[in-house]
């Protein structure tokens, strides 16, 4: 399978790094707006072509799957680029800003027949079967409640302040709580009640998230830019709870009893970096001829950007283009 990224930046670099241990990829383009960009990157990890724009890397008809990379204010339109040129497209998360525009490259891809998946790396790494099958066993009982975070301290990065960039913790951060809830429990949201604090440039900061689930389970989330959080998602049962040690790369899963015993621990794999899973799920997909991950499915990704085109209505947050 020949690999393109499209916008080389710092998360493209750990993409690189992933895809470099996968048998199956070959690091064949890589385009930047900037040729000087797009030479550097390709020299630095081996990449056999580098391109000065995306419409030329596009043109290209070896390229075969393309992961989108830049901000998130631009991941439609490149997105939309790619499956026109006829390529098949990981995008990186938070998958578009909102659902209207997630609904129209899903609309896109079907009547392309070609593969468009969100690179939401928790949601293909194998920590989620093993918090699945230990509920799914019995572990904790049934489960009725679970919190979950992600915080750092990010106020120096600009495009997280830049709503002209689709700024702010929500599509950053805090869709990884949201996923990590959407994860553990099954069913309807039946109600979404979240709050947020703003900058002075109209992003938020840092925000709250509860989601009520049919029932009567409750999931309740928080995500910043100002803060370290320690990361933790805690799944609470009428047999003990479940914590998971860092919901945005899992690295220990441990199981405690009814007095608060700490009974057992899983370690997770060892991996690259935990992106490989994401683009390994891609290749199969498309090699079974379809056009979603089934890790990640279109319904998936459209429920969560609902969810938050849903917060920031109640926050009252728009980024320019709405």
């Amino acid at each position: 399978m020949k690999f393109a990224i499209l916008a080389p930046g710092k998360i493209a670099g750990k993409m690189a790094k992933a895809v470099s241990g996968i048998l199956d990829i070959e690091k064949y383009a890589v385009a930047s707006r900037s040729l000087e960009r797009a030479r550097d990157f390709a020299k630095e990890w081996n990449f056999e072509k580098a391109y000065g724009s995306y419409e030329e890397m596009l043109k290209d008809p070896e390229v075969e799957l393309v992961y989108v990379a830049s901000p998130h204010s631009h991941h439609f339109e490149h997105a939309k680029m790619c499956l026109e040129a006829g390529k098949h497209v990981l995008v990186e998360k938070a998958f578009t800003v909102n659902a209207a525009q997630a609904r129209e490259l899903i609309s896109l891809s079907r009547e392309k027949g070609l593969l468009l998946a969100e690179a939401i790396w928790t949601r293909y790494m194998p920590s989620r079967k093993m918090i699945k099958d230990l509920i799914d066993g019995g572990a904790i009982g049934k489960v009725t409640s679970l919190t979950a975070n992600l915080g750092y301290i990010l106020p120096h990065i600009e495009r997280l302040q830049n709503p002209e960039l689709a700024g702010g913790a929500l599509l950053d951060l805090g869709l990884y709580p949201i996923n990590f809830a959407l994860m553990v429990m099954d069913g309807e949201v039946v109600d979404v009640q979240s709050t947020a604090v703003l900058s002075p440039k109209g992003v938020d900061w840092m925000n709250s998230m509860t989601l009520t689930f049919e029932g009567g389970r409750m999931a309740v989330l928080h995500s910043t830019m100002l803060a370290l959080t320690d990361r933790q998602g805690t799944i609470y049962g009428d047999e003990g709870f479940l914590e998971v040690q860092n919901i945005n790369n899992c690295e220990e899963v441990r199981v405690y009893d009814k007095d608060r015993n700490l009974v057992e621990t899983h370690a997770v794999p060892e991996q690259i970096n935990g992106y490989e899973y994401e683009v390994i799920a891609c290749v199969k997909a498309i090699r079974e001829g379809k056009i979603q991950c089934e890790e990640m499915p279109h319904s998936e990704t459209l429920r969560v950007m609902t969810l938050m085109d849903r917060m920031r209505s109640q926050w009252g947050m728009k980024y320019p283009w709405e």
